[in-house]
């Protein structure tokens, strides 16, 4: 964490910020002390140096105070809805509905998926490794869903649209399996942002009907085997996961709170301040 707030005091915007609190702060004292110093002249002479020296220290404190990184979050309202990006394990919460990307022939075995994949590692942590307990729940999610059209490959070869959502039933949550990438004959995952908005589209018109309220967590999604992250990068794709839940919103509430959750990897080379400042700019104007 320190790692993280030393690389936000690195930033352009913090300074800006800084320096922005920092001579408002002073601007404001001087404007109130010539008043002072206009309705009582005598007082004010023998004290300046101490003024001087106060005013310094506190317009450089409550500057400081402005500009210091703080959680990264948003509460709007309309809707009664919050972000939140949030640093950490994506897993560590045992309330929350998740959000799993996947491929569109939902493909759950390594090597087709990544052995560090977060399939894999949801495959591990919420069915205890059982692939096949997970993939005949994935085929009932899907029964009622039209396949698009089947592909020659190894693994699973039956291909859905972008945008198909499985839902799995959890212990009082759900799990939202999200296909956002194509899978071609060779198992190669191939993504791209007009797939990814229309994969986003789909996912919180399913969430705001199936999970009946509820935090929902999604992670940065687009890197890995995906491919997105060359042009999508970590900061970028919060932003883009951000912007449509809240047109999404603005429509129908989704859920009272999303969750995006950083790998810290990524979370310590985020420009903090520059997302927090994206997220406040998504309220109404």
């Amino acid at each position: 964490m320190t790692l993280s707030i030393g690389d936000d005091l690195k930033t352009k915007r913090f300074w800006k910020r800084f320096l922005l609190g920092t001579f408002s702060a002073v601007g404001l004292a001087s404007s109130v002390l010539g008043l002072f110093d206009v309705l009582f002249p005598s007082v004010l002479p023998g004290f300046t140096p101490w003024l001087v020296f106060l005013i310094g220290i506190v317009s450089i404190f409550l500057g400081a105070n402005y500009a210091w990184p703080r959680p990264i979050q948003e509460h709007y309202s309309a809707p009664d809805t919050e972000i939140r990006v949030v640093r950490g394990d994506y897993f560590d919460s045992h309330s929350a509905h998740l959000v799993i990307g996947m491929c569109d022939t939902f493909d759950t075995r390594v090597p087709i998926i990544a052995a560090s994949s977060l399939q894999n590692q949801f495959l591990v942590k919420a069915y205890g490794g059982d692939r096949d307990k997970l993939d005949r729940e994935i085929q009932s999610a899907l029964s009622d869903v039209s396949i698009k059209e089947r592909v020659e490959k190894e693994g699973n070869q039956d291909r859905y649209e972008l945008g198909t959502v499985a839902v799995l039933d959890g212990i009082n949550r759900m799990f939202l399996l999200l296909a956002y990438t194509e899978m071609d004959e060779s198992n190669n995952a191939r993504g791209t942002t007009d797939g990814l908005w229309q994969s986003l589209s789909s996912l919180w018109t399913v969430a705001r009907s199936r999970t009946n309220g509820g935090i929902i967590r999604i992670p940065v999604i687009g890197g890995g085997q995906a491919r997105v992250s060359q042009f999508l990068p970590a900061q970028d794709s919060i932003r883009f996961i951000a912007l449509s839940f809240m047109l999404a919103s603005r429509r129908e509430k989704v859920c009272p709170v999303l969750e995006i959750v950083v790998s810290p990897a990524q979370y310590d080379k985020l420009d903090k301040l520059e997302i927090q400042a994206f997220l406040s700019s998504l309220k109404p104007s």
